[in-house]
């Protein structure tokens, strides 16, 4: 059974040289979190506090929150890259962590020979990607451009490569952080109906973005971090509301009163 359960796991970076502020104003604003001290009294940035959370197949939560709150540090927390410094966590199911469109392409090699490598990277084999080459250079429309090297693409182009192949795959759970905002309105359409297939194939979802609209289309639930802890988690508009505002609540009520009459 998919599970991810976490019990007041805290994920602290330790600055050895307090004396450089520069370091700690720069690395805090890359981490999020706030300024402490461990049990050895060396200065920490607190990047994740306190985080208690339980979470089962068929949940999808989105996490709303700051630039610098913690979302992708809980993230990678849940997906097994952060080990907790205090607390625990325990993770049992195969783990997709979509945290950088880009990361596993390499610049030098064609269209189609990275999406065997992103595959792989995500946990594919490379038989399984190609049998699923010709579906994605579909989706994607890059035509001729999949022959050619990955330097030579713009970064929409990037963008709609890397979404084809992370849009395949059947992963048990998902994480997935916010980087899909370069390509064309009407490519994002397409991209938008995959990424709802890609949840629906998968056991579990927490997906971190600034955008009410994705979240309320793909997510049940919702989470808001501020300052490396869970502020409030429930319902996506409540959620919302309480983050942003009214006018970003009630256009959450009426995406997902849209979505029950579609249903």
């Amino acid at each position: 059974m998919v599970s991810i359960k976490t019990h007041e796991a805290w994920v602290e970076f330790p600055i050895f040289d307090a004396k450089s502020r520069s370091l700690k104003k720069a690395f805090l604003g890359k981490a999020g979190g706030a300024i402490g001290r461990n049990e050895s009294n060396v200065v920490v940035i607190e990047a994740l506090r306190d985080i208690t959370l339980s979470l089962k197949e068929g949940d999808r939560v989105g996490l709303v929150g700051h630039n610098g709150a913690g979302k992708s540090t809980l993230l990678r927390l849940l997906s097994g890259i952060y080990e907790p410094t205090r607390g625990s966590a325990s993770i049992k199911g195969r783990v997709a962590p979509v945290f950088d469109l880009g990361v596993g392409m390499d610049p030098e090699i064609s269209g189609y020979e990275n999406i065997i490598i992103r595959g792989m990277f995500l946990g594919q084999t490379r038989k399984q990607m190609q049998a699923k080459v010709d579906e994605i250079a579909d989706f994607t429309e890059l035509g001729e451009y999949l022959s050619m090297p990955l330097r030579t693409y713009s970064t929409g182009m990037r963008v709609r490569l890397a979404m084809g192949v992370v849009t395949s795959i059947d992963p048990e759970i998902l994480l997935l952080d916010e980087g899909i905002g370069a390509v064309d309105a009407e490519f994002m359409k397409k991209a938008r109906i995959r990424l709802q297939q890609l949840v629906e194939r998968s056991g579990m979802l927490v997906f971190a973005s600034h955008s009410n609209e994705f979240l309320a289309r793909l997510c049940n639930t919702a989470m808001w971090i501020d300052h490396g802890t869970v502020k409030m988690s429930g319902g996506i508009e409540d959620v919302v509301r309480a983050y942003e505002g009214n006018e970003a609540g009630d256009h959450v009520a009426q995406i997902l009163a849209e979505d029950d009459r579609h249903a």
